[in-house]
């Protein structure tokens, strides 16, 4: 019996093309959930999550099992098993062939790839054609509404190629209407905009072509402040020039407009309300990819590069055939073959090709702490575009909104340093039109593509690097030592450009030295394996003829995390100053053991080639006694707790009042930090992967855990401001197992509240609670400092939640162990917390008082970010009392000092309640254009409440100029948002507004609706 299971629309299941009774609503959920891992196992936790999400009953668990144990009656039948897995967790064993959803995306990658059209429609078609609806309809839970908005943007990539497709065909008899509705659901959608265009001139509709145009030229200028791409631009002129060429081959369909960066500020907002359509929801059907931005991450050309022309040529060549699917070019070859430098190379040939972008990992497959497809996916996704908050949690989700992103574009991939296939799997490319470069040691059998295998440089290229390094003269005087040097070395490019280093570095040297001294040194190293030898050769020549200050800087510096670091990490291991390191660092550059990178906001940094490190860690376990190297990695994670617990403190942004100090056993000199964190921002920014490095590194060992976790809870502000979620969350739920594995409750503790203020953040309120609660569980017995901001934590989690009373006893409580402990910014923050209460029921003279309070406290204390959140309470209060302009005023001062401190989010929240307010002045341009402005940025960094906030905001500003139909959609959206995060009082202030625009529209028994649900909400 041939059983289907379909979650693109409602929930069903079908056997033999009749419909099976999966159960009621819950039941089919647990089903829905199970499908979307077809045959892998997920733990019981998640699946209550998933089902239930932030409304999970008492006896959630229990229901679970009885959901499970009645799902395995209903598919015994034929043959479908819901097993039980070690760990706790349940698998359904389906072919993921059977589930809707998986055949859509299998039908997608076979279009992709797809030989020629006619094929790709079918395929196109017949994916398509398995939606019935919104997916998982009727589930409304943050997993399910997740996997909704990325299964939703999966459907409209699929149907945007599709139109790609007919309209090559000439098959766009009928597509008028159906990309019409296209645009209006889309309206700043380019390539969408063209397919309608290029349709309407195809159906001799030439006008209405150029008039869809001409008002997309309008929404751009007045929205974003932006003229159409060139792509459009172009294919407008040959619309007006009537080119006959567009009605038998259409043009390639232009890309989306970018978006601002950070280099580049938003743009003002729209000043009428078409920005509903242009900008919907992530909430809405939309999943996280609306800004597309165009990555630029390969590094910089090497500006020494011999030789491969035969091979770059290949490479080229390679890369710019057109064939079904993705091109994957494997680059493999020996340690120092020069791979790395090839793929950059290659990459900056082609760059023209792909016009959305290149992306480049390194994913250090033979370092000690080989790059994860988890994490890379995330540095891609934002580097596309996706916002930080949005990034999904799960690796398959990752991929898929990967994928999806990619399958439109013309998108460069470089993959260096793979350890093998399991390692980029996930990372390469499905979009036809786009390309990998993959290097490696290995030969990567087991991954299709075409293979490029890299040799050693044959003896007149390696005579070119050799030259170019030395210069022609010096080499040609003594050519038979040049070439005896290039024949040592194996024709290595690495090694050749040590020995050449060395060279160069001792101009007064004849090149017949150095050729004897690498020979001997060779046959020292013949057991060694091919390949290593002449690097090694070379490198062990070199280290002998430094000093033995160089040689041990060069030991203890392979004794570092990541790639990449600064100088100070070096003082730190040597136990010296900064400029005693930088001196030591300047002298391992110039005999090229040391490479000096990217010079950064704090200074240079520098690195060390995979092999230079390997030989640098050997000598120091055999030169370095442990307890010395124990001891001096000890200092390094000192050195990186003391810069970022200053940092932190420098931006004032938390309120935790915790100083990390204690934990520090060794630092640099007030001067030298001071200068290295003139912008602590710019520092952390720059150093923020070095800094996880090295607390992971230390969460490795045995001991030291307590300033490990004290690294990984100084970050906390520095993580906060950036958006970096993923790292926060990773970094700290590993310091957090440590923790208690350790039995260091106090640690525990710490990190719990910093757990608890990012899920607050990321608007999963339970798991807050919970990480607040651990927190002063662990902290019974601790200072008042230790409980004062765990308490204010819980305190705000309570009030979103619409818990005033529990809110209330903690706030309070909160302020007296903030004034015990003398914790001004939890202080403020909890004194903040109350007011806040006391203006959200009415209380509106108290609530001046408290933030008043805050506002002296602040300025008294130089809390910056304490002063602004005061100023935009104030001004709150007084919007309450009707008294705009001096409403205005304060959020313009709250805005200021944000923007001050580099705080955007911060900077929205003010300039959210402005545009508010200049509404309701009756500025409505220059208000909804704000708003606008504010929900964008809100989406950037994915916090919901904010987003929610501003939509109502901007609602009620349809009300106000007398369009009920887009404040109705507006608060809609709102209500949305506001029901899935569980906040009550907000969500009963949008259902009135709802209510009030149902009115307004006829719809007064939707209107009833809204204000009963209202009224429940209030009473609950």
């Amino acid at each position: 019996m041939a059983t289907r299971f379909a979650i693109l629309g409602t929930i069903e299941v079908c056997r033999n093309a009749v419909p099976v009774d999966a159960g009621h609503e819950m039941q089919r959920r647990v089903l829905a959930a199970l499908l979307v891992d077809a045959s892998r196992a997920v733990p019981a936790d998640v699946l209550v999550d998933r089902v239930w999400g932030d409304a999970e009953p008492a006896a959630g668990r229990r229901q679970l099992y009885g959901y499970i144990s009645r799902l395995r009656h209903v598919l015994a039948d034929d043959g479908t098993a819901i097993t039980r897995e070690r760990g706790g967790g349940y698998r359904l064993a389906v072919r993921p062939s059977a589930v809707d959803a998986h055949r859509f995306r299998d039908l997608s990658d076979r279009a992709r790839e797809a030989g020629d059209d006619e094929q790709a429609e079918a395929l196109w078609r017949e994916a398509l054609a398995l939606w019935r609806g919104s997916a998982f309809a009727g589930a409304d839970t943050p997993w399910f509404n997740a996997q909704r908005d990325l299964l939703d943007g999966e459907r409209l990539a699929a149907q945007i190629e599709l139109a790609d497709v007919r309209l090559r065909l000439a098959r766009h008899g009928g597509m008028v209407n159906e990309l019409a509705a296209r645009v209006e659901r889309h309206p700043l959608d380019e390539r969408v905009i063209g397919q309608l265009m290029l349709t309407l001139y195809r159906c001799g509709r030439q006008a209405e072509a150029l008039h869809v145009y001409e008002r997309t030229r309008r929404r751009l200028a007045g929205e974003l402040g932006v003229d159409p791409g060139a792509a459009l631009r172009g294919l407008y002129e040959r619309i007006l020039a009537g080119d006959p060429s567009l009605s038998v081959s259409p043009p390639p369909s232009p890309p989306r407009p970018p978006s601002p960066t950070a280099a580049q500020p938003v743009p003002a907002a729209p000043a009428d309300e078409a920005e509903t359509e242009a900008n919907p929801p992530i909430t809405e059907a939309n999943p996280p990819m609306a800004r597309q931005l165009v990555p630029r991450l390969l590094p910089a050309d090497l500006s020494l590069f011999v030789g491969r022309d035969d091979a770059l040529d290949e490479a080229r060549r390679l890369l710019g055939e057109e064939q079904p699917g993705p091109v994957t070019l494997l680059v493999t070859g020996p340690a120092g073959v020069g791979k790395s430098a090839f793929a950059v190379r290659t990459g900056h040939l082609v760059a023209a090709r792909f016009p959305d972008g290149q992306l480049h990992v390194d994913l250090r497959g033979f370092g000690d702490e080989p790059a994860d497809p988890f994490t890379v996916l995330g540095t891609f996704l934002r580097a596309l575009g996706v916002p930080g908050g949005t990034v999904p949690a799960e690796l398959i989700d990752r991929v898929h909104l990967y994928r999806t992103l990619l399958a439109g574009r013309r998108t460069l991939v470089v993959l260096d340093n793979a350890a093998g296939a399991r390692q980029v799997r996930d990372l390469l490319p499905s979009g036809i039109r786009c390309a990998a470069v993959v290097t490696s040691r290995t030969t990567m059998a087991e991954l299709p593509g075409r293979r490029l295998p890299l040799g050693v440089l044959d003896p007149e290229a390696g005579l070119g690097l050799l030259r170019e390094m030395l210069g022609r003269d010096r080499t040609e005087s003594d050519a038979e030592a040049a070439r005896s040097i290039v024949e040592t070395c194996g024709g290595l490019p690495l090694a050749v450009w040590v020995a050449g280093a060395r060279l160069a570095a001792r101009p007064h040297w004849p090149l017949a030295k150095v050729a004897r001294a690498l020979a001997d040194e060779q046959r020292k190293l013949d057991e060694l394996a091919v390949g290593h030898i002449a690097v090694r050769a070379s490198l062990e020549l070199t280290y002998r003829q430094v000093t033995s200050a160089m040689q041990h800087a060069l030991r203890m510096t392979a004794l570092l995390p990541g790639p990449g670091f600064a100088a100070w990490a070096l003082a730190a291991l040597l136990d010296t100053d900064l400029s005693a390191a930088e001196a030591v660092l300047d002298d391992l550059v110039e005999v090229h053991l040391v490479q000096a990178g990217s010079a950064d906001a704090t200074g240079i940094r520098y690195e060390l080639h995979d092999l230079v490190r390997h030989f640098g860690r050997e000598r120091a376990e055999q030169d370095v006694p442990e307890r010395d190297r124990a001891a001096a990695l000890t200092r390094l994670l000192a050195a990186s707790l003391h810069l970022a617990d200053h940092a932190s403190d420098a931006l004032s942004v938390d309120f935790q009042g915790i100083s990390q100090l204690d934990l520090v056993s060794w630092r640099l000199s007030d001067t030298e930090a001071g200068h290295l964190l003139a912008d602590p921002l710019a520092w952390f920014n720059d150093e923020r992967r070095f800094l996880i490095d090295v607390a992971e590194q230390a969460l490795d060992g045995t001991e030291g855990v307590a300033a490990a976790a004290g690294l990984a809870t100084a970050l906390t502000t520095l993580f906060q401001v950036g958006s970096h979620f993923d790292d926060w969350e990773t970094l700290q739920k590993r310091a957090l197992k440590a923790a208690l594995g350790s039995g260091d409750r106090l640690s525990a503790a710490k990190v719990h509240r910093c757990l608890g203020e990012l899920t607050t953040i990321l608007d999963r309120y339970p798991e807050a609670v919970d990480h607040f609660e651990q927190a002063l569980l662990l902290a019974v017995d601790q200072e008042p400092v230790y409980r004062a901001s765990a308490t204010a934590g819980l305190a705000y989690v309570h009030r979103l939640l619409g818990q005033y009373s529990s809110a209330v006893l903690h706030f309070e409580a909160a302020a007296g162990l903030a004034a015990s402990a003398g914790n001004v910014n939890c202080l403020v923050y909890a004194t903040n917390g109350l007011g806040v209460i006391d203006l959200e029921q009415g209380r509106v003279e108290a609530a001046v008082a408290a933030f008043a309070k805050c506002l002296e406290l602040s300025r008294i204390a130089g809390y910056r970010p304490g002063e602004a959140q005061a100023l935009r309470c104030l001004g709150q209060s007084r919007r309450a009392l009707g008294a705009y302009p001096a409403a205005a005023d304060a959020y313009r001062q709250a805005a200021a000092i944000s923007e001050e401190l580099g705080d955007r989010l911060s900077v929205t929240h003010a300039t959210c309640w402005l545009g508010d307010i200049l509404v309701r002045q009756g500025e409505h341009g220059e208000g909804r254009r704000l708003l606008a402005r504010s929900l964008w940025t809100y989406r950037e960094f994915g916090n919901l409440w904010g987003e929610a906030a501003t939509l109502h905001a901007l609602a009620e500003a349809q009300l106000a100029v007398g369009h009920p139909v887009l404040a109705r959609r507006r608060a809609e959206a709102a209500v949305r948002i506001w029901r899935r995060i569980g906040s009550a009082r907000w969500l009963a202030v949008g259902l009135g507004t709802l209510a009030e625009a149902h009115t307004l529209t006829g719809d007064h028994a939707a209107a009833v609706r809204a204000r009963d649900e209202a009224d429940r909400v209030r009473t609950a």
